[in-house]
């Protein structure tokens, strides 16, 4: 107890300081590999506290490790600190008021994960030190998650070898151990070449990469009938070849993002979507070519690793909200286009085990001051994280603590506006707090950390890691982001 009391009050009478850093961060509000500024500050903090900061990783200047310590348990924090593009919104407010035209925004709370991760790993640092424990605890700063994979890019340059066990968190608007699994996916660009002609005079002398583009999309509309029912198929028309309706578009590009429960799905989703790319191509007599822009693999989840969450969840407790924070969520949910709350779908399936009184505060609260059971049966979420590709290699697991009001949709300006409020700096130091002793736990009891490696182990069932993106493939980063550093 005398531990716990000792990591709890270091990180209560420290809060102020990481608070501002997580606004700062929002400020900031890079997008992936551009976290420049974001990266900078993390690191000189690391340094003033006397980490070994390792910096510019797997080609990628905004990726750096902090370390402190050299022998014991390897207890890795993962932290996030990039935006997402087209969601710049001023703080605080209930309308969607953007501070910058189509300018960023943090959409995804990652603002707030990164800088509780990084409070937790200093907060054990300190604790060790002063302590003169063994162990080591790192930070790894991890950019471009949000369509980067920027966590895939260090596991496949080995940065997670030696790690013992893997932590993290993420923004949400209920409290729970993130013990689940998610969707695995691969993001490529299909970029077709026809020949200019003006559309006219001389139309047959034309061929339309954005007639391509338009065939590829139908193809890849009725290939949903006939995928796994929990895949997903997502694309966006990234350049139609031009404002002139009069030439024949000679250029034309089409992303498209294919997830899937597993990685061998996933996998076989987007080569079928190839061929329809391919398809396209012979019906325009186009060329396409092909360029894969990230991976992620599928989340594998660890239950010794939860357990030890929960337990330290429940000693710390949920954020508790002023009537005042909740007012402001009433505002907020008030703003919504529906009524509708994800999180209903997300955890009907299981009332039973949540009770009545548990579920019908997910239809009803504004923001959830509780900690749902660590009952729940392993679901898989319908989304992707790279979160997953070091659960591959590493034990893994994370928490979801609440930040924002609940139905409140991810990458939506309500949520960039909630994750600078005093309700998300609640949830952040909550966060922190759990895994500051989640990983002193680790580092203390060194037969939790077998469990949680046989635990993946027996998993995997002999399936070995393979990156799903390849070697030849790098990071996408503007070449100005290595003039920063």
């Amino acid at each position: 107890m005398v531990k716990s009391e000792t990591i709890l009050n270091w990180i209560e009478e420290n809060k102020e300081r990481f608070i501002k850093m997580a606004n700062d961060i929002w400020e900031f509000a890079e997008i992936r590999f551009e976290e420049v500024k974001s990266a900078k500050l993390q690191m000189k903090v690391l340094e003033e506290e006397g980490f070994e900061v390792s910096k510019g990783l797997a080609d990628m200047p905004t990726a750096f490790i902090g370390t402190y310590g050299k022998e014991g348990p390897v207890i890795a924090l993962l932290g996030e600190y990039d935006a997402l593009a087209g969601l710049s919104q001023k703080p605080n407010t209930c309308e969607k008021e953007p501070i910058i035209p189509n300018g960023h925004g943090h959409g995804c709370g990652h603002n707030l994960l990164g800088v509780g991760s990084l409070l937790a790993a200093i907060s054990v640092k300190r604790y060790l030190e002063k302590n003169n424990l063994e162990g080591t605890i790192r930070y790894y700063g991890c950019p471009g998650e949000e369509g980067g994979s920027g966590k895939t890019y260090m596991v496949r340059d080995g940065l997670f070898t030696d790690v013992d066990i893997a932590l993290c968190w993420h923004p949400f608007s209920t409290n729970f151990i993130f013990n689940l699994a998610s969707l695995s996916n691969i993001q490529a660009y299909f970029r077709f070449k026809g020949i200019s002609a003006h559309a006219a005079a001389g139309p047959q002398f034309g061929r339309s990469a954005l007639d391509a583009v338009e065939l590829m999309n139908v193809g890849a509309n009725y290939l949903r009938e006939h995928i796994d029912s929990d895949a997903r198929l997502h694309y966006a028309i990234t350049n139609t070849g031009g404002n002139a309706p009069n030439v024949v578009q000679a250029d034309a590009e089409v992303l498209y993002l294919v997830r899937a429960p597993t990685n061998q799905h996933t996998k076989e989703i987007y080569e079928r979507v190839i061929k329809v790319a391919q398809g396209a191509a012979m019906m325009t007599e186009t060329e396409v070519e092909v360029i894969l822009d990230k991976a992620t693999s599928n989340l594998i989840p660890n239950n010794i690793i939860g357990s030890v969450l929960f337990d330290k969840f429940i000693e710390v407790g949920p954020p508790q909200f002023t009537e005042e924070e909740i007012s402001f969520g009433e505002d907020i949910q008030a703003s919504f286009a529906t009524n509708e709350r994800s999180e209903v779908s997300m955890f009907a399936n299981f009332k039973n085990i949540l009770g009545k009184e548990m579920f019908d505060k997910i239809k009803n609260d504004v923001l959830f001051e509780d900690i749902l059971p660590n009952k729940i049966p392993e679901i898989v979420l319908p989304g992707s994280t790279d979160v997953g590709d070091v659960s591959w290699v590493v034990p893994t697991s994370q928490i979801g603590v609440t930040c924002v009001a609940l139905g409140t949709p991810g990458h939506s300006w309500q949520e960039v506006t909630q994750v600078t409020t005093s309700a998300g700096h609640k949830g952040m130091i909550v966060a922190a707090k759990v895994l500051a002793l989640t990983a002193l736990e680790f580092i203390e009891k060194s037969e939790l950390i077998e469990e949680a490696k046989n635990e993946l182990v027996n998993r995997l069932d002999s399936n070995n890691y393979e990156c799903p993106i390849p070697a030849e493939v790098k990071p996408s980063v503007p070449k100005w982001v290595f003039n920063e550093f």
